[in-house]
C-alpha cells in the first residue's frame, strides 16, 4: 500500500500546473454578452440575445467572423473606456489594437484581419477626453 501512495505522490508532483485563468471575458464568434465593469474587469457577465439592450451601467459585446474577426461593443455608462482586446487562436492570445469604447450607448466597431476563435476583453480604464482613435 505504501508503494502505491509513493508512486501516486511522485506522479502528482510531475504533473504540469494548471494554467492560470487570465482576467477578463472571453467571447466566441456568434456570442453576445452583457456585463458591468468592476475594478477594471468585466463583472457579472451573462449571455444574451443580439437584440438585447444593455441596462444602465452595462456593456454589451458581440463577436463575429466576417473577413477576419469583428466586434461590436457599446456601453450604457456615462464614462468612455479604453480596454485591452486579445485575439485567441491556435492555443495562444495575441494583443489586438482597440479604440475607445464611447459612453452613453454609442456603438463601437472593431475589425481585425486575423480570424480568431475568441476575443478576450479586459483592463477597462476611463478613457482620456477625446478617446484614443479617430
Amino acid at each position: 500500500m505504501l508503494a502505491k501512495v509513493t508512486i501516486f505522490a511522485s506522479v502528482a508532483l510531475l504533473a504540469p500546473p494548471a494554467a492560470a485563468q487570465s482576467p477578463g471575458l472571453t467571447v466566441k464568434p456568434g456570442e453576445t454578452w452583457v456585463f458591468s465593469i468592476f475594478h477594471g474587469q468585466p463583472s457579472k457577465p451573462r449571455k444574451v440575445g443580439p437584440t438585447t439592450k444593455p441596462a444602465p451601467g452595462q456593456v454589451m459585446v458581440t463577436a463575429r467572423t466576417m473577413m477576419g474577426t469583428s466586434l461590436t461593443i457599446s456601453s450604457n455608462n456615462p464614462v468612455a473606456y479604453t480596454y485591452k482586446a486579445e485575439l485567441i487562436g491556435a492555443g495562444r492570445a495575441v494583443p489586438a489594437r482597440s479604440c475607445a469604447l464611447p459612453a452613453d450607448g454609442k456603438l463601437s466597431f472593431e475589425h481585425w484581419p486575423e480570424r480568431a476563435s475568441a476575443i478576450r476583453l479586459s483592463n477597462f480604464k476611463p478613457a482620456p477626453k477625446g478617446g484614443n482613435c479617430p
